[in-house]
C-alpha cells in the first residue's frame, strides 16, 4: 500500500486537522539514533518529543539513559510522574517558584539537574531560597562554539564560560559554594549538531558548512577534553554531555564525552533532510482538509501556518509531504486559517481530501496539538495526549 493510501486508510474515521506519528518510522529513528551513537547512552531532549508516551516508549528502549528537558517547571512535572529517576534541564532557570517547588521536594532534589553557567546563577537560586536551603545539583554548560578570529563567534550564543581556564575557574566557585553539588558538563556543539552540511540546491552553503564543521570539531575536542580534565580536578562529575542528533558520531568520538543527547531524530522534521550522514524517516506528519479548489493546478487546505522558531526563512515552513509533487506558494506561504499549495497532484484533489505535512522542527508541532494518533501499519493503534493536551505549556 502507498504510503498516501495507508495513512488515508488509518485515519479515515478522523476530521482534519489531526497529527499523528508513523510508530514504525519513530522505532526505526530510535534504533538508528542509538547506532551512531557508537556504544555511548543517549539522553532524550524532551523538547524534540512532548509526548510522555512517546518518551516513555524511547527511555524503554536499549541505549537510552536520562531526558534532557527544557525547563525546570517541565522537569519537576516529569518528576511527579516518574517519566525518569534523571532530569536535566538544559537551560537555566530563574523561575523561583519551580526553583521553591526542587527545594521542596526530596525525590525530585534526587532526580533533577539545573543549568549554570556563571555565579549569577547561584545567587539566584540563593535568593529564591535563601540561605540553608538543601543541596541542589547543577550541570555546568561549556561554551563549545568556534571562535577562529576575535569577535567572529560561529555556534549558538549560550554560555559564557569558553575556555579551560573559565571552566575551572567556575567549577571551583561552585564546589565552595554551600547548598550545590557540581554533578555535571553540558557542551552543545550547535554549529555542527544543528546545522544540515547538505542544504537542497545550495552547493556552495554545504561547502562552507562542511569546511567550518571540520574546522570547528577539530578545536572542539581539543578544548572539551582540557575543560572537562580541568574540572573533574575539583568536581567528582557524574557525566559530561555532548551533541545532537547531528553530531552523534563526531561528539561521541570525543573521549571526555560520556553520554550524547538527541530528539529531534526521533522524529525526522525537515530541517534533518539536509545532513549527509543520516536520513531519519519522517515519523510525525499533519493532515490538513482542502476546503477550496481555487483552479487548476491548486487545492487550498484549512490552517497550516505551523512555523518554526529561528531564522525567518523559508526553511522555517511546514512542507507538503503527500501526495507528491505539491509546494507552497511564494506569496502566501503557510497560513493561519488557508494554505494554498500548488503542483500537478492538486488536480486529482477533492474537497475533503487530506494533504500531509512535514514540520520544520521535531517538537513544536506538538504545541499545536492536544493529542498524537499514533499510527502502525494502517491502524491508528493509540492517541496519546501532547504536552498541551495535558494541560502544560511549558514554553
Amino acid at each position: 500500500m502507498q504510503p498516501r493510501s495507508r495513512l488515508d486508510t488509518a485515519t479515515k474515521a478522523l476530521d482534519a486537522p489531526f497529527a499523528i506519528v508513523d510508530l514504525d518510522a519513530f522505532d526505526h529513528n530510535a534504533t538508528d539514533l542509538v547506532r551512531r551513537a557508537g556504544g555511548k547512552p543517549v539522553r532524550v531532549a524532551s523538547k524534540s518529543v512532548r509526548v510522555r508516551w512517546l518518551l516513555e516508549r524511547v527511555l524503554a528502549r536499549p541505549g537510552y539513559a536520562g531526558v534532557m528537558c527544557y525547563s525546570l517547571a517541565e522537569a519537576l512535572w516529569l518528576s511527579e510522574h516518574d517519566l525518569s529517576e534523571d532530569l536535566l534541564v538544559a537551560y537555566p532557570t530563574v523561575d523561583h517558584g519551580a526553583l521553591r517547588a526542587l527545594a521542596a521536594d526530596e525525590k525530585a532534589r534526587e532526580r533533577v539537574t539545573i543549568m549554570v553557567d556563571s555565579p549569577a546563577h547561584l545567587d539566584l537560586v540563593d535568593a529564591a531560597l535563601g540561605t540553608g536551603h538543601p543541596p541542589i545539583r547543577v550541570c555546568l554548560e561549556l561554551d563549545v562554539s568556534w571562535r577562529p578570529l576575535p569577535g567572529l563567534h560561529v555556534g549558538p550564543r549560550r554560555s559564557p564560560v569558553h575556555s579551560a581556564r573559565d571552566a575551572a575557574d567556575l567549577a571551583a566557585k561552585i564546589t565552595r559554594r554551600p547548598g550545590f553539588s557540581l554533578v555535571g558538563v553540558m557542551a552543545y556543539e550547535g554549529q555542527i549538531a544543528g546545522l544540515g552540511d547538505s542544504p537542497l540546491g545550495r552547493p556552495l552553503r554545504a561547502a562552507a558548512v562542511r569546511w567550518m564543521q571540520g574546522k570547528s570539531a577539530k578545536e572542539l575536542v581539543e578544548r572539551r577534553v582540557e575543560a572537562v580534565a580541568a574540572i573533574r580536578r575539583v568536581a567528582d562529575l557524574e557525566f559530561v554531555n555532548g551533541g545532537g542528533t547531528g553530531s552523534l558520531e563526531i561528539t561521541g568520538a570525543d573521549p571526555s564525552v560520556t553520554e550524547l543527547a538527541a530528539g529531534s531524530g526521533l522524529i525526522g522534521p525537515t530541517l534533518f533532510d539536509a545532513y549527509r550522514a543520516f536520513r531519519p524517516r519522517p515519523a510525525a506528519l499533519f493532515a490538513l482538509p482542502v476546503v477550496r479548489r481555487p483552479g487548476r493546478g491548486v487545492a487550498t487546505v484549512f490552517a497550516g501556518g505551523y512555523l518554526a522558531s529561528g531564522t525567518a526563512t523559508p526553511d522555517r515552513l511546514p512542507s507538503p509531504h503527500l501526495p507528491v509533487g505539491l509546494k507552497l506558494t511564494p506569496l502566501e506561504g503557510a497560513g493561519e486559517v488557508q494554505t494554498p499549495v500548488v503542483g500537478r497532484a492538486a488536480n486529482a484533489l477533492a474537497l475533503g481530501d487530506r494533504v500531509w505535512f512535514r514540520h520544520a522542527k521535531a517538537g513544536e508541532l506538538a504545541e499545536r496539538f492536544t493529542h498524537y494518533h499514533v499510527v502502525q501499519g494502517d491502524t491508528v493503534v493509540h492517541t496519546a495526549p501532547t504536552y498541551r493536551g495535558e494541560g502544560k505549556s511549558f514554553g
